[in-house]
């Protein structure tokens, strides 16, 4: 049927009836996706629920606390079956190994912090998983994440969730405009994940109480060292840990094992004030450390750069604007300086400690909850 004009605009923002629209959810498994997809069934949308497979869940089968493992696939089927629409698993498990997990292995290893879920959901869900949900006819793709998408004067915009401690957005600044005007994000309003759990209850979904996912979906227990371990034999080769004047204060069993700003399990005691990791140096195998001073960074630089903004990213010489630099710490004030189309200097107005190469640099407007893109530091 044609798109009717005449027709009120849905809650999806299409101008026909729910049942005439069609949208695919992206099904982890967990409460908050299972919510999105009972909820627009609920309202009559033409729902089709999909769950990726992106790695191999036999060690995953009993693990708890991650997403996407066997027992996930599982839920998600059977609340597709509790509400009455279709649901297909894809197994993803060759693009995520390619896309995400070898980098991970690879950025850590060169002294990074990496961010696996920005890159799942950059290159995989809002790649792969987006382009299928075309393949599906589907007028749009909805997820479970906490964020908001507003349509604003000159298209759809990019916006911190209602609640702030539940806001993704630090794992989402490089959806792309075009990805941006096909995707919905129907929890990003609520208050709470209360309210979630709430609806869960309010849908019967079996999934009501299910626990959140803490960890990364292939590092079971947050253990990153065993993983890389696996992934790159020898990665774990010992050397020494030295100051920053260059001597010698002890051993590490793996450069690995350690991340900038990390203050305990050095072995170096007896000191007048405390050592901290301020930088891992691959090559020699050297974890080195230094007093807590030296972890104060102003000035970062940030690449592949993706730019919200409704002005060209480099029509201006500085944007004032708010920067995360980890995802648990609030935006602070800084200036954006572009040095070519996906390429910036950050310079923080308040020096930030602990500001790892792999982590993501995001920008926030200075008031207001919207979303200006971000990108990627590293070294310079």
């Amino acid at each position: 049927m044609a798109l009717d004009e005449t027709h009120p605009i849905n809650s999806l923002g299409f101008a026909k009836p729910p049942s005439e629209t069609r949208v695919v959810v992206a099904m982890s498994g967990g409460v908050d996706s299972s919510v999105v997809a009972a909820k627009l069934a609920d309202e009559g949308y033409d729902v089709v629920g999909v769950t990726l497979q992106l790695y191999d869940h036999g060690a995953a089968l009993a693990k708890k606390g991650a997403c996407c493992a066997g027992i996930d696939i599982h839920d998600a089927r059977r609340v597709a079956e509790e509400k009455g629409f279709p649901h297909y698993v894809l197994d993803y498990e060759n693009i995520f190994q390619d896309a995400v997990i070898d980098e991970f292995a690879d950025s850590y290893l060169a002294g990074a912090t990496p961010v696996p879920c920005i890159r799942c959901n950059e290159r995989v869900k809002f790649k792969d998983l987006l382009e299928t949900a075309k393949d599906l006819d589907a007028d749009c793709m909805a997820t479970g994440h906490y964020i908001q998408r507003k349509v604003g004067e000159y298209g759809p915009e990019l916006h911190s969730a209602e609640n702030p401690s539940k806001d993704q957005s630090y794992f989402l600044f490089s959806t792309t405009p075009d990805q941006l005007a096909y995707l919905r994000f129907p929890l990003g309003h609520l208050p709470n994940k209360e309210a979630t759990r709430a609806l869960a209850a309010e849908y019967g979904l079996s999934v009501a109480d299910k626990p959140d996912s803490q960890d990364i979906c292939f590092v079971p227990n947050g253990d990153y060292a065993s993983v890389i371990e696996k992934l790159r034999p020898g990665a774990a080769e010992p050397g020494d840990i030295v100051d920053h004047e260059g001597n010698v204060r002890g051993q590490h069993n793996g450069v690995l094992h350690y991340t900038i700003g990390q203050r305990r399990g050095l072995g170096i005691g007896g000191l007048s004030e405390p050592l901290y990791v301020v930088k891992l140096d691959v090559e020699n195998k050297q974890v080195i450390v230094g007093p807590k001073s030296m972890l104060a960074t102003r000035t970062v630089p940030v690449r592949e750069i993706n730019w919200l903004g409704d002005e060209p990213f480099e029509s201006q010489k500085e944007w004032h604007l708010s920067v995360k630099v980890r995802s648990t710490r609030p935006p602070r004030e800084a200036i954006v300086r572009p040095t070519g189309p996906t390429t910036a200097e950050v310079e923080l107005l308040t020096p930030e400690e602990g500001v790892s190469p792999g982590q993501a640099c995001v920008f926030y407007a200075s008031e207001g909850s919207r979303i200006f893109g971000g990108g990627w530091i590293w070294k310079g």
